[in-house]
């Protein structure tokens, strides 16, 4: 608080306090006060004056400047009713009050919103899971009636199937802990029930599927790592090219990590995409010219990967290759 935007503040009752000094001035002037003792007593009123003002400054400045000095140190700024000084004076009390009012109810309408986005997030969970079971059954009797049912048909519901996936995947993704079950888990295992699971989509593209994972034990959640590998082979059979196309999968053991790294020689990735690809909703030239894209797929894997300690990256030339770089830490803390 400044000293001169304080006394502007106040300039009325300033203003009020000197016409009422002039005013007594001229009337013990008018009373032929002797004028020595008429100049004492304006000296003595205006010093007063001046000393309740500046104290009074004083005194608010110290409160506000602990209250801001405390705001500007807090990165969550609501937290402020935690560390604000005592106030002493009314106005300060009416200004603490009014900001917990403000808070409860910034609390309450949070509270409000988390709710209802929980209820609607059930609603998605319990809808999806609705939704697989005619979807499974069609899988199903397509591959009982592989006669009688175009190859297209099937594509087309395994491709639903993964997009609903998808769906549920991201939906779960803010609250993945209480979905959590952070146990060892056999890489060579995992990527086993990925490829039978795209086995059909490999086939029909014509794709190579070359796998050398060794039986590596990791600490991680299994459904989530094969939602997260299984989106990234999804991703390799759509931006394949046309002919020889292949996949590769390696896994290495280092000193403190375990390195899985999924390789396709389709389109690439442009150089000027590369950077941007695990960004929500960013779909580049390829998702944009080449096939439709939500842009949402390695956003999910990426924001899963960081909640479950895994690091991601991904290296690729355009019209040459892509790989996806999966590091597995050997955390003691996950042991239970």
């Amino acid at each position: 608080m400044k000293y001169i935007e304080y006394l502007k503040d106040n300039i009325i009752g300033i203003i009020v306090y000197l016409s009422t000094v002039l005013l007594l001035f001229l009337m013990l002037n008018a009373f032929k006060v002797d004028i020595t003792v008429n100049i004492l007593t304006i000296i003595i009123l205006l010093i007063s004056g001046i000393s309740i003002i500046t104290i009074n400054y004083y005194r608010k400045n110290k409160f506000y400047k602990l209250y801001l000095n405390s705001l500007n140190k807090l990165s969550e700024k609501y937290l402020i009713l935690e560390t604000i000084p005592e106030p002493n004076t009314y106005e300060e009390k009416l200004m603490v009050e009014s900001l917990y009012e403000i808070n409860k109810s910034m609390i309450e309408n949070i509270n409000d919103y988390q709710r209802n986005i929980t209820e609607f997030k059930e609603f998605v969970e319990i809808w999806i899971h609705e939704v697989k079971i005619p979807i499974s059954s069609m899988v199903l009797k397509c591959h009982n009636n592989k006669e009688k049912y175009d190859k297209s048909l099937l594509s087309i519901i395994r491709r639903l199937d993964n997009n609903i996936d998808e769906i549920l995947y991201y939906v779960r993704s803010e609250n993945t802990e209480k979905d959590f079950a952070i146990n060892e888990v056999n890489l060579k295992e995992v990527i086993r029930n990925v490829s039978i699971k795209n086995k059909d989509d490999l086939l029909d593209n014509k794709i190579a599927f070359d796998s050398n994972v060794k039986n590596s034990l990791v600490h991680t959640d299994k459904k989530w790592l094969e939602f997260i590998i299984n989106q990234i082979i999804n991703n390799s059979i759509k931006y394949k090219k046309d002919k020889d196309s292949i996949i590769k999968i390696r896994s290495i053991e280092d000193n403190d990590k375990t390195i899985l790294e999924i390789y396709d020689n389709g389109i690439g990735i442009p150089t000027k995409d590369i950077g941007r690809v695990f960004e929500k909703s960013f779909t580049g030239s390829n998702g944009r010219d080449k096939i439709k894209s939500t842009g949402m797929g390695l956003y999910i894997i990426k924001k899963l990967c960081d909640k479950l300690g895994h690091n991601i990256y991904i290296e690729s030339v355009e019209k040459e290759y892509t790989k996806v770089i999966i590091e597995f830490g050997k955390n003691e803390m996950y042991k239970f």
